[in-house]
């Protein structure tokens, strides 16, 4: 299981993420916001282990703008900040968990390791950005009402576009999602096929290109 612990401070990020990789965890170490929003959009962690206090910014921030971006994860808050108001602001903005510092190592990698173990949501049947709808039951897709037709790996990947509206997909997760092990993710397979999707889905483009990344689906009327 692959964690993402977001801690400024130069001594406790290090000794967090070394716990929980003798915990048994592959662990990712994030300074601020802007990496820690980096790192999520092109890796996807089982958890998110959050300071709340950044130099950037309160992490809540980031994990609210996740959840209404439709990221599910679990994220466990790990804060000095110990009153009932912060924490239900926590819970307000989207956290799954609290722990507050100073705190035992082993209780950190139990409650991370429980946090893993929820399971994920099942994608909704139904999933909808700006004028775009896709219907999984149907195997339908729509735009602006008008329904289209797509090629059963074209619905592949518009799906896993979907499921991470608003997050960068890269395309090795894409690869790894929509084709058989038989292509290799250097290849240019996922390019030609984004190509064949935006002519698919017309104007205005809702895929966005992250140079060098992958690929986000946006509403771009939004």
């Amino acid at each position: 299981m692959r964690v993402l612990v977001l801690e400024d401070d130069p001594g406790l990020g290090p000794e967090i993420a070394d716990g929980l990789r003798r915990a048994g965890f592959a662990v990712d170490l994030a300074t601020d916001l802007a990496e820690a929003d980096l790192k999520l959009d092109v890796t996807d962690y089982h958890c998110l282990v959050a300071d709340r206090g950044l130099p950037d910014g309160d992490a809540i921030t980031l994990v609210n703008a996740r959840r209404r971006a439709g990221w599910t994860r679990p994220v466990l808050l790990l804060t000095a900040m110990d009153s009932v108001a912060d924490r239900v602001t926590g819970f307000e903005h989207g956290a799954d968990d609290y722990l507050v510092k100073p705190f035992a190592a082993a209780e950190l990698a139990a409650r991370v390791r429980n946090l893993c173990r929820r399971p994920i949501p099942a994608a909704p049947p139904e999933m909808r950005l700006g004028d775009l709808q896709l219907d999984l039951p149907r195997r339908r897709v729509t735009r602006a009402g008008v329904l289209l037709t797509l090629t059963a790996k074209e619905f592949a990947v518009l799906e896993v576009l979907m499921l991470h509206a608003g997050a960068v997909v890269t395309r090795t997760r894409l690869i790894e999602s929509c084709w058989d092990e038989l292509n290799e993710p250097m290849s240019n397979v996922v390019d030609v096929l984004i190509r064949q999707l935006r002519r698919r889905l017309g104007p205005p483009d809702p895929i966005e290109t992250v140079r060098g990344v992958g690929y986000r689906l946006i509403d771009p009327a939004g």
